[in-house]
């Protein structure tokens, strides 16, 4: 335990290094004081089929949610049907079953998008299209639909939304994700570096961010250099962070990330419109430290978890819930989340000041260690060499690899903490609050599965044909969009995998990933 003083801040300088909420370098904030609102209120949501999805979306609105966030199930992850032989067991257990537009449409059906803002846990390219598709059914015009979509090009192979494509084609969709929505959806954010995902298997907070960073920079050059002006996307860059059990870590964490932002955007890549500098922060809580033993513990964690992002004044917020370790939130997990989030916000007072923590002497100094920490590691990785070059090599799966054994060691020797697991331990015969409720699961949706397999035999052979035919051309064409056809793909009735095995044979690689792997059940 150490004390800190006016002695670790000599350096500080409030205009250069911090200045008001909503001005450079937005280190306080990117906006000033607004006493109408707060944060986002939300929490991760998909279950079983799209209809069954959007009761729960619906569900937590009429509770107060101000937005959704939709996960995908394994099978929708991994861009495969319902109905293939490596999906049946597990389709809408670990979210929802997306394949075909009509699920698209069954999903946002009665969901005010005028209103609230919709976050998506899905592959960007078929999420965008599907989300245009069915707001323009519904009567909206997408051009004002707001919300987001993890767009994560460089590590989705490594940390469970491998779509089993080369990094070229990864790379190449996510570009003309974004360039499809500065034209056609300038209100969504196509752009969402997901730090959470990368760093939840154990990363600490220097690498999480050091990482998000280089992937960013990636595709802001490869966007450059498509023609765009940094000022045309970087608006609607944000960034999802994770957020551990390190209260003061975690909000000196978010500051320094907004100040380095502003930083980068501006001296490096020449944005000139503050927009472009103050970019849109949003967490969601880390699932790692949610635990099995002992879940009603979990609440406690996911409460002081989101103190700390609202006192670091992020835009959105979503808990993972007390039965994180055994499931995708259940409808009892996702009440108390959002009604924590409520209690923080309505009765603590936190949403009554910006950077509450503006001027420690202990915070001002970490967030410049941390500042200094993330930008080494920045430097360190890029001297390595070509982006693609140590993605394909698998560096960063050694570094995601490395976090998940340093952090089971520090479990198991005691040296991190961990209420229930290491320490204050209880019985199993006694560890009952809340247990039945968080090892409750939900079956794989096998009439889901009979669905799409009965609507496949219905659709037109050759319209179909044509519109995959387009899609691999495409995929032959380095200089072709693939958003276009994509969304031609979706109005002839093609599926998510049905189009991913186009793309995959347009660049001369197997349609089907998993043909000839053994099922196992």
């Amino acid at each position: 335990m150490r004390w800190y003083g006016p002695q670790d801040t000599t350096g500080l300088d409030y205009a250069r290094d911090l200045g008001d909420p909503g001005e450079y370098p937005y280190t306080r904030g990117r906006r000033p004081i607004d006493t109408t609102s707060s944060w986002i209120q939300r929490e991760l949501s998909g279950e079983g089929s799209p209809s069954r999805s959007n009761g729960q979306f619906r569900g937590l609105i009429a509770a107060g949610a101000t937005g959704v966030d939709v996960i995908g199930d394994t099978a929708t992850m991994a861009l495969i049907d319902p109905d293939h032989s490596m999906a049946a067991a597990s389709v809408g257990t670990t979210g929802v079953s997306l394949c075909r537009l009509a699920d698209y449409i069954e999903l946002y059906d009665e969901m005010p998008l005028d209103r609230i803002t919709v976050s998506h846990s899905l592959n960007a390219p078929f999420c965008v299209a599907g989300l245009n598709l069915a707001a323009r059914h519904h009567g909206y015009d997408a051009a004002q639909v707001r919300g987001s979509v993890i767009n994560a090009p460089i590590y989705s192979e490594d940390c469970g939304y491998a779509t089993h494509m080369p990094y070229d084609l990864r790379v190449r969709l996510a570009l003309d994700t974004i360039t499809f929505c500065v034209k056609e959806m300038p209100k969504f954010h196509s752009f969402v570096e997901d730090t959470y995902y990368i760093s939840d298997g154990g990363l600490d907070v220097v690498e999480e961010m050091a990482l998000g960073f280089v992937e960013i920079r990636e595709v802001t050059r490869r966007l450059i250099e498509r023609g765009l002006s940094v000022d045309s996307f970087a608006p609607r860059i944000a960034i999802l962070v994770n957020c551990r059990m390190d209260l003061f870590e975690e909000v000196a964490k978010v500051r320094a990330s907004r100040r380095m932002y502003a930083r980068m955007m501006r001296e490096e890549y020449g944005a000139t419109d503050p927009r472009s500098l103050a970019v849109n922060i949003s967490v969601h809580t880390s699932g790692l430290t949610m635990t099995a033993p002992q879940p009603v513990n979990n609440v406690v964690r996911g409460a002081v978890q989101a103190l700390a992002m609202a006192m670091a004044g992020v835009q959105a917020i979503e808990i993972s819930t007390f039965d994180e370790a055994f499931r995708t939130p259940g409808h009892e997990a996702h009440i108390v989340a959002l009604r924590t989030q409520q209690v923080i916000a309505e009765e603590t007072g936190v949403s009554k000041v910006v950077d509450p923590f503006g001027g420690s002497w202990f915070i001002e100094s970490l967030t410049d260690e941390l500042e200094d920490r993330i930008s080494n590691k920045i430097a360190e990785i890029e001297r390595k060499g070509e982006i693609s070059v140590l993605a394909e090599d698998g560096y960063f799966r050694s570094i995601l690899n490395d976090g998940m054994s340093r952090h089971a060691r520090a479990i198991q020797s005691g040296e991190l903490r961990q209420v229930g697991v290491n320490c204050h331990t209880m019985p199993p015969a006694e560890d009952t609050l809340l247990r039945d409720l968080s090892e409750s699961r939900f079956a794989p949706d096998t009439a889901h599965i009979a669905r799409i397999r009965d609507w496949k035999s219905t659709r037109h052979p050759d319209r179909l044909a044509h519109a995959l035919a387009a899609i691999s051309q495409a995929a032959k064409d380095p200089e072709a969009d693939l958003m276009a056809p994509i969304i031609d793909g979706y109005q002839a009735d093609a599926t998510q995998g049905e189009m991913a095995s186009a793309l995959r044979l347009g660049y001369g690689l197997a349609a089907d990933p998993f043909a000839g792997k053994v099922v196992r059940r």
